[in-house]
């Protein structure tokens, strides 16, 4: 059996101690090098040939994006973050992913023997994933420019149409590689959209930052809401991390539904959550998207919502980091459309627009 060869880069001499020892753990995995200086670790790059290497973000001599930056133009790889759990982390890791990081993980917390035996599983399957990731798939950009939103009268009348009757609702679930996809998504979406519901796994410190990023780059207007509000025509509605998103009907008003609830596929919020509610209250009158990710969250959902009448659509293996999420559902053969990232957009307006009342 071939391992996984693992690179490991961090400015603290104990991180590069605990993420050794850990993956060194999997029989098929191994730990080829390590080292605190991007200028060091380019040279070991070269030298070692690793399959998967671990990034953290603050590294002597050059920050970790710049070093990113350089390496996916050069010589573009799997690379997993290892990021710090704040604002300022987030934002760096959002950009990095922006840049072609595959996905990422908060630094380990060593102080009790449960924290790290959970993050040691979660930390060897990233790493599995990341080195069967569709590099191809991968294109790494900078941040797009920001969207000049204008007071649209079209999106005015669409939302008080909404009020005394049946809406369109779109939903969307994505994981590795979604914080991305959905940015592709989002940028072709007018101002006078219906309603759209994403469920993106990240952490609960990452959830303004990357909402800040789709208002930013979408005509909608983004939020994280909370428990009750309303849906409106013209907006999108991330799931807060380390809560559970749904949806309700109530009279003929979309409602939505926070709450602490536990995980479901070992994911909180989790797509499945959001799929099945929409399930039961918007029915044929939905959307359902599910983009690249690990795993097999929102495939069951979107199974309902295929069930009770919903439009659904995946993203197809070519332009998908990760095949999981989307490819389970495809086998389940609840997908009426496999498509292309960049075409999404298009099929979901076409979609919602077809039955508009």
């Amino acid at each position: 059996m071939n391992k996984i060869k693992v690179s490991i880069f961090d400015d603290s001499l104990l991180i590069r101690k605990v993420l050794t020892s850990i993956l060194s753990t999997a029989p098929d995995i191994e730990v080829v090098g390590s080292a605190e200086d991007p200028l060091v670790a380019r040279d070991m790059i070269k030298k070692l040939n690793p399959d998967v290497l671990t990034l953290d973000i603050e590294m002597p001599h050059m920050d970790g994006i710049t070093f990113l930056r350089n390496l996916m133009r050069l010589r573009p790889m799997p690379v997993v973050m290892i990021s710090t759990l704040t604002e300022h982390g987030a934002e760096a890791t959002l950009d990095a992913l922006a840049l072609g990081a595959v996905d990422f993980l908060p630094k380990p917390k060593i102080n009790t023997e449960n924290t790290l035996a959970d993050y040691s599983e979660e930390i060897i399957s990233k790493v599995r994933m990341a080195a069967n990731t569709n590099v191809t798939a991968i294109k790494p950009h900078e941040e797009s420019a920001h969207i000049v939103k204008a007071d649209n009268p079209m999106q005015r009348i669409l939302s008080a149409r909404n009020t005394t009757g049946f809406s369109k609702l779109i939903v969307l679930g994505s994981s590795t590689g979604g914080t991305e996809a959905i940015k592709v998504v989002m940028k072709s979406m007018p101002a006078d959209t219906p309603p759209i519901l994403i469920t993106q796994h990240l952490p609960a410190a990452f959830s303004e930052s990357f909402v800040n990023h789709i208002d930013s780059i979408t005509a909608m207007t983004a939020s994280i809401p909370v428990h009750g509000q309303v849906v409106e025509w013209g907006n999108v509605y991330l799931a807060p991390g380390g809560l559970q998103m749904g949806v309700t009907r109530v009279n003929n008003q979309y409602i939505i539904q926070i709450d602490d609830g536990p995980p479901v596929n070992r994911h909180k919020p989790a797509v499945d959550v959001l799929f099945h509610t929409a399930a039961k209250c918007a029915k044929e009158n939905a959307v359902c998207v599910l983009l690249t990710g690990m795993g097999a969250d929102g495939a069951v959902g979107m199974q309902a919502m295929k069930q009770a009448g919903a439009q659904t659509i995946v993203q197809d293996e070519a332009t998908s980091v990760v095949w999981g999420m989307p490819g389970a559902a495809f086998k389940l053969g609840c997908a009426d459309y496999v498509l292309p990232l960049e075409d999404i957009a298009a099929k979901v307006l076409t979609l919602v627009k077809s039955g508009l009342r």
